[in-house]
């Protein structure tokens, strides 16, 4: 439960309770004062995530129910097969890779995963790639090229991890390289940002044709935590510092810097994963539809021009 989403739970536990005071009294009739919280609840919830804060917005980011990578791959893409290591170091569980069919197409689909339960979330070190889960998606992209199949990403992840164990192995070189091959590539690349996108280890796989972003996730250089600990020395300033960084959905699509902001359902897409599945689904296959009746090499133009006029004058 969130903070700001105290009152709205309260009034769902009250419905719960009457609910179960009517189950074990037949002649208790408790149906409109139900109906009557339930209205008053959902038109509560309706008005609290209308007006969420960009601070609000990143609690929702990272709200551990939300939907992870592994369940877009398990509900949009069919005969999933993974594809392990970056034939030069090892495997990073962090970063999820491997071929399937997206409605009839075969793809490639890469995305950082974080985990659910404590040792789930250790094992894939909380969505935190390492430079072999980088060196993973370049080995991936270049694969999709060779065989001429699309690549979808989905993009959740605090940041690359900042371990020694990674600068000794060339984190920044792997990202950077991640970069370069997804401006390089001569097939369609579609990324959905569906929690957080942090820094350098979100965009390194999400230089796209087309950057979709859910209506609740975020996407910044740094995270509020970091950035309010550079500024003021202090963490407590998270929540002024997400107003600052402007990484919300509705600011990006606003700057030209993501093309689509996918509509969660109410209450955000922890409440109604499903849901939220099929929307981006839909999205997906709206934009590679669009992107699959442009060559190769008209792909790789734009998008270089694209990035590369990024943050430059108009």
């Amino acid at each position: 439960m969130l903070d700001f989403e105290k009152p709205i739970v309260e009034l769902e536990g009250k419905v719960r309770e009457l609910r179960k005071l009517m189950e074990g009294n037949a002649e208790l009739d408790l149906a409109d004062e139900i109906a009557r919280l339930e209205q008053r609840a959902a038109r509560l919830l309706a008005q609290t995530y209308a007006r969420l804060t960009p601070w609000q917005k990143t609690q929702v980011a990272r709200h551990p129910d939300r939907p992870h990578t592994s369940d877009y791959i398990a509900q949009l893409i069919e005969d999933f097969t993974p594809l392990a290591g970056d034939r030069l170091y090892g495997e990073d569980t962090a970063m999820m890779g491997g071929v399937g069919r997206f409605r009839g197409r075969s793809v490639v689909v890469i995305g950082q995963e974080k985990g659910r339960e404590t040792e789930d979330r250790v094992r894939h070190n909380f969505g935190m790639a390492r430079p072999e889960g980088y060196r993973k998606a370049q080995r991936l992209m270049r694969l999709a090229e060779r065989f001429g199949m699309p690549v979808l990403t989905f993009v959740d992840t605090p940041g690359a991890h900042p371990g020694v164990g990674a600068e000794e192995r060339g984190q920044a070189e792997a990202i950077a390289r991640a970069i370069e091959t997804c401006l390089d590539l001569r097939v369609p690349i579609i990324a959905t940002v569906i929690g957080e996108g942090g820094s350098g280890g979100a965009i390194a796989i999400a230089t796209a044709d087309r950057v979709l972003m859910l209506e609740h996730a975020i996407y910044s250089v740094i995270s509020p935590e970091g950035c309010a600990a550079i500024l003021w020395r202090s963490a407590d300033k998270a929540a002024e510092a997400a107003g600052a960084l402007r990484l919300t959905a509705q600011d990006l699509h606003g700057f030209g810097l993501v093309d689509e902001v996918v509509e969660e359902p109410v209450g955000g897409a922890h409440r109604a994963p499903q849901t939220t599945i099929t929307r981006v689904g839909e999205a997906i296959a709206r934009h590679l539809e669009e992107l699959e009746a442009i060559s190769g090499e008209e792909l790789r133009a734009a998008r270089r021009r694209r990035f590369l006029a990024m943050g430059t004058a108009a």
